[in-house]
């Protein structure tokens, strides 16, 4: 019952993973879970927009009996600190369907391997960022209300160490849907680094991206990027996602410049195919 390939009217497959991951099927979504660093490198979930249903939020957090418990990221990461355990899958996204199904995907949400560290502090940026389904999904509605999603952490190298832990400074997203001109997507990053000082982090001032390094980032800032960036990044297979993105970057003035498009508001977001 994991991730559907068939969800909508193009098939969208299930990407490659960028390591020999584990894959795991939850009701409604697919996690590629990284077994050395201990967290998904992808979540892959279908969310009918037309079935959603509000069950209660479960809120118990417990491991997979799947997966050894020394491959996953558990409560040792996230107690007594200001780490939150961030969803992927969003709680209601896969939460659609017979109420068993529903009930079934709400719980499947809240284990480790859908969860990764991300600092509790809320704003502007970050409700952008929890809010970029819902807007898209508004935007599909005029088709079949349906989406795939694809998030996950930028599992870097470099990524600062905590508690035998490397914690992931960039987040990105990536949604497909069946526009009234065929398959669409549009990615998306979100930066926390700025935030990590308290877990002896300095401050990343350059990230490597397709076109160039970006500027130095503030908190939480939410990004719109190309779909090949989130594929440069990350190393999963998105090929099938590239071919379809409708965000075009806007021309720099010289080479080598950052190609990504700063969100402050939902009416930046590109969506409709750039005209010809």
């Amino acid at each position: 019952m994991g991730y559907d390939a068939d969800f909508l009217q193009t098939a969208v497959e299930l990407p490659r993973a960028a390591t020999a991951a584990k894959v795991l099927d939850y009701t409604h979504f697919t996690i590629l879970l990284n077994t050395s660093r201990r967290f998904a490198e992808l979540t892959a979930a279908n969310i009918d927009g037309g079935q959603l249903r509000d069950v209660g939020r479960e809120d118990t957090w417990r491991l997979d009996p799947r997966v050894a418990s020394a491959l996953q990221a558990g409560e040792e990461l996230y107690r007594n600190n200001n780490l939150d355990r961030g969803h992927l899958v969003r709680r209601r996204d896969p939460v659609w369907g017979p109420p068993a199904d529903a009930a079934k995907a709400n719980i499947e949400t809240f284990f480790y391997t859908n969860a990764a560290p991300q600092v509790d502090t809320f704003n502007q940026s970050k409700l952008l960022w929890h809010g970029l389904e819902d807007y898209v999904l508004n935007h599909a509605d005029q088709y079949d209300a349906r989406l795939s999603v694809f998030t996950g952490p930028v599992l870097d190298p470099k990524d600062p160490p905590y508690r035998g832990f490397a914690i992931p400074l960039l987040f990105w997203k990536v949604v497909a849907w069946q526009g009234a001109d065929g398959l669409a997507s549009t990615a998306y990053i979100l930066d926390q680094s700025p935030l990590l000082g308290e877990l002896e982090e300095e401050r990343l001032t350059a990230l490597r991206a397709a076109a160039g390094a970006t500027p130095p980032l503030g908190p939480y800032r939410t990004f719109q990027v190309p779909v090949a960036d989130v594929q440069d990044l990350t190393g999963l297979g998105l090929e099938q996602l590239v071919a379809v993105d409708r965000f075009v970057p806007a021309p720099t003035a010289r080479a080598g410049e950052p190609r990504w498009q700063l969100l402050v508001s939902f009416e930046q977001i590109v969506l409709l195919p750039p005209e010809s």
